[in-house]
């Protein structure tokens, strides 16, 4: 696994104090999605998060004001650090075919093309991800929070992967549609592979991942492509 550094430029409204800058900070982020994953959003408190870290409530409302704002807070992380690896694996590749290709392979599967990062496991996050990515942003307040700027990452992350659908073809009318389509929907059928296998073609067995990605590419060529052809026959 290739180890270096990340500096992550998260919404400062989503914390009270930089959990980055402490250890205990560090902790929080580490063991809160650690326990995320195995526990489900839901049943996760800050009781048992200071519990699991040999701390107290009052020192993880130090740096978070409540659960909701800390779960953002590692979804934007999320989103920054796959921002990140997109641009970092497909810098040096030719085609812009072949780097939508990766950046599909990157955003699909955590292990492959990966980066360390020392106090975050990011097979678990993209888990979460997976499973609960959504309610970070599929909620009523959404709009207030759009305001403070909580979804500038995924902006972000959506626009990276649009211009390299725009190197693939400079007319596409539909980039950051088809941006972050593609983000969903690998969230999506690797969720339904797992649990609702019946919405999905992808069979949840040995490879998977892989079908998942080529799927992914699948369509988003034959979405490039077919909107190429439609404009040429107006």
């Amino acid at each position: 696994m290739l180890k270096v550094t990340v500096n992550l430029d998260i919404n400062k409204n989503l914390y009270i104090k930089n959990p980055e800058e402490t250890e205990l900070g560090r902790r929080i982020v580490q063991h809160s999605i650690l326990l995320i994953d195995e526990v489900g959003l839901e049943s996760f408190t800050f009781k048992k998060l200071a519990d699991q870290i040999g701390s107290t409530e009052a020192s993880i409302y130090r740096y978070f004001e409540n659960k909701q704002l800390l779960f953002v807070y590692l979804v934007n992380w999320y989103w920054e650090w796959m921002k990140f690896r997109v641009g970092f694996f497909t810098m040096n590749i030719p085609t812009p075919e072949a780097r939508l290709k990766t950046a599909i392979q990157v955003m699909v599967d955590t292990s492959q093309r990966s980066t360390s990062v020392e106090y975050v496991d990011p097979e678990a996050l993209h888990r979460i991800m997976v499973t609960e990515g959504t309610k970070a942003y599929h909620k009523k307040n959404i709009d207030e929070e759009n305001k403070e700027g909580f979804f500038l990452s995924y902006k972000a992350l959506c626009r990276k992967i649009a211009d390299i659908i725009l190197d693939i073809d400079p007319q596409f009318p539909y980039p950051r549609s088809l941006a972050s389509t593609l983000l969903e929907t690998a969230n999506n059928n690797i969720y339904f592979a797992q649990h609702l296998p019946r919405l999905t073609d992808i069979r949840y067995e040995k490879g998977y991942l892989e079908k998942v990605m080529e799927m992914l590419f699948a369509f988003a060529m034959g979405c490039i492509h077919g909107a190429g052809k439609e404009l040429k026959a107006d």
